[in-house]
């Protein structure tokens, strides 16, 4: 079933064409993800999709009764309402509800009257009657995934990732055909992605989203839309599946752009000629010739080229000797100490708040530990991309932001880039640079901070959170920048592709401050750890196994063998006085068996007879025997016993 279809659709952002003619439909089970350069219009479409942004021209047919529940990138916020209030504070009906009936019920302990309380009813029994309460379970549950258990807690007391998470909470319960997400695992830890991924890849309904998580696009995903310059297209599949597709595409159209430009050739070649007689005929080849010059031809972006070099980097890096932080009581780093290398890619990973930031801000001078110290070489110099743009004036121009860390850079092969020309390289052009850094989206600034960072040539690169608002085109080239890159990183990130190519070390916040270092990517490390749980909970059953078998042998003590009196039973006794003649019969007619095989060697039909026949012997005397050494033990164990 189609839930909603746009055709021809176009909007403007200023003097800046967004979105012309797009046309597309969204079905029925589709999990879709939008892809494309940050500034493109991406989020813009998403709010289209959602209804929040109206359309300049174009037509949208929506299926009757089609819901859609929008997550934005900056969500609206109570502050004073607690968790679970913002949660039920949506638009949709069953969430209203369930808003107003913990809203009345705080009223009324603060203020009683008849009139809250008849509404409180009458709001109950319409929760009842709809089987609201499972929803409330449900948004319980999820908010506790997310890592948010304190569901009295204000809003304002919470920090930007938890708001964020909240949000995220009240989409993912709402009951819609279409859930539009705007960066869900933007402030998500990598076990709450993998959450994360499992709940959509489960939910029934369509999804749309925006996300630079490529491992997540990969697995959730069935369709990927991609806007690039104003056109959208679709690509049935994963992410893996569309860049397949896409290097399809970019070759079929650099096929046909190679023979237009052979037909100008050939057609300049005639009009140079010049036209003997001004025939109609000779009148629509020139016309055709002009029509082919002035086609517009879509080119594919100038890579994002980041190849600057980097400051030289002495023996003596970074040296952490025994370094402790806490706050309030709280320890986030107990007695890490680590030298650093020069070839060490490290990611730090670790749930949300339990002090990644810090260390980085430690390492950046930002902060003091409360004990050891960080030694820095002499020749160090540190680059901080970090996940704060308050520092950027937001009437400055772009360009001026830029030069004010430098006016050019040096590449390794000696060769000065200027300021200008490195923001052509990452995708500003000449009006981009001179915009002012307000009117540029968020994933704009970002790459505009990163430029600067790069711009002081650093040798030794602090990255926190660098995946976040930053597009995959431009990932992908941080990514082959930090391949060449000649000095230290050190990274922030849940970005799990992120981590599997760039690192070679990870450090693992693993609670109460304690850092667990471990050589490999992030991938290496789940592994690692997967296999550490195995064997945690084998051991743990293997213990509980023993507790449990000394519980019940204090409760039900066993009586020790050789207080028993052992004998035989009758049947026992029967069997033992008879069993060795048993085993000499059986012998004797195997034996017979065996010799009768060679007089009917020729008659294959009594040979086999006589072989089934030996088989069922054979069987027979194998359990003699084991019966035998059953009740000579018994017998022996008797006898010893009467000796006593």
């Amino acid at each position: 079933m189609n839930i909603i279809t746009f055709e021809n659709i176009c909007k403007s952002y200023s003097e800046k064409k967004l979105i012309e003619n797009l046309s597309f439909g969204i079905n029925e089970g589709e999990k879709i993800g939008l892809i494309g350069v940050n500034g493109t219009g991406k989020s813009t479409l998403l709010k289209i999709v959602a209804g929040v942004e109206e359309i300049e021209s174009g037509k949208i047919t929506k299926a009757n009764k089609a819901r859609i529940e929008y997550l934005p990138q900056n969500p609206d916020y109570d502050e004073n309402s607690t968790v679970l209030e913002q949660v039920f504070n949506a638009e949709s009906e069953e969430l209203n509800l369930l808003g107003r009936y913990s809203y009345l019920l705080k009223e009324i302990e603060k203020n009683y009257s008849d009139e809250l309380n008849k509404e409180l009813i009458s709001v109950q029994e319409k929760i009842d009657t709809m089987n609201l309460w499972t929803l409330e379970n449900e948004a319980k549950s999820v908010l506790t995934k997310l890592g948010i258990d304190d569901f009295t807690k204000k809003v304002s007391e919470l920090s930007g990732g938890q708001r964020k998470r909240i949000s995220l909470a009240s989409a993912l319960i709402t009951p819609c055909d279409l859930l539009v997400l705007d960066e869900p695992t933007n402030h998500l830890d990598n076990d709450t992605i993998d959450w994360l991924e499992e709940y959509l890849n489960s939910r029934k309904g369509a999804l749309l989203m925006i996300t630079h998580d490529r491992y997540f696009l990969d697995r959730v995903t069935n369709r990927i839309l991609e806007l690039d310059k104003g056109r959208l297209f679709s690509y049935e599949g994963n992410y893996t599946l569309f860049l397949e597709k896409k290097m399809e595409r970019l070759q079929l159209e650099a096929s046909m752009e190679d023979k237009r430009q052979n037909l100008i050739r050939n057609e300049l070649k005639w009009v140079k000629r010049g036209a003997r007689a001004r025939t109609t005929k000779q009148k629509a080849r020139l016309q055709r010739f002009d029509e082919l010059v002035n086609r517009e031809v879509i080119r594919e972006d100038e890579k994002l080229d980041i190849s600057v070099g980097s400051s030289r980097l002495g023996k003596k890096i970074i040296e952490i000797k025994n370094i402790s932080k806490s706050f309030d009581g709280k320890k986030v780093i107990d007695n890490l100490e680590y030298t650093l290398a020069r070839h060490d890619r490290i990611g730090i990973v670790g749930k949300n708040g339990m002090g990644k930031s810090t260390l980085i801000n430690i390492l950046n001078g930002k902060l003091q530990p409360d004990s050891g110290t960080v030694e820095i070489g002499e020749t160090v110099k540190i680059g901080c991309f970090s996940q704060d743009d308050s520092h950027m004036d937001l009437n400055m121009k772009a360009i001026d932001y830029i030069k004010e860390e430098s006016d050019y850079i040096t590449t390794a092969d000696g060769t000065k880039i200027t300021a200008s020309m490195m923001c052509e390289r990452f995708l500003f052009n000449g009006t981009m640079q001179h915009t002012l850094i307000e009117k540029l989206s968020g994933g704009e600034r970002r790459r505009l901070h990163l430029l600067r960072v790069l711009m002081g040539a650093p040798n030794v690169l602090l990255l926190d959170e660098p995946t976040n608002d930053l597009d995959i085109e431009t990932l992908s080239r941080l990514e082959d920048y930090l391949d060449e890159f000649d000095g230290v990183v050190i990274t922030v990130s849940h970005d799990r592709y992120f981590l599997d190519r760039i690192c070679n070390k990870i450090f693992a916040y693993e609670g109460a401050g304690r850092i667990y270092i471990f050589t490999g990517n992030y991938s290496d490390y789940t592994i690692y750890k997967e296999i550490q749980n195995i064997q945690f909970e084998e051991e743990k059953a293997e213990k509980e196994k023993s507790e449990k078998k000394e519980v019940e042998a204090k409760k039900s003590p066993q009586k020790n063998r050789a207080e028993k009196t052992l004998k035989f039973s009758f049947k026992e006794q029967r069997e033992f006085d008879t069993i060795d003649s048993d085993i000499e019969q059986l012998e004797l007619k195997i034996s017979a068996l065996e010799d009768s095989t060679y007089m009917y060697s020729t008659d294959f039909t009594k040979l086999q007879e006589i072989m089934d026949e030996k088989a069922e012997l054979e069987k027979e005397l194998e359990y003699k025997y084991e019966r035998w050494e059953y009740l000579n033990n018994l017998a022996e164990e008797i006898e010893n016993q009467k000796n006593k």
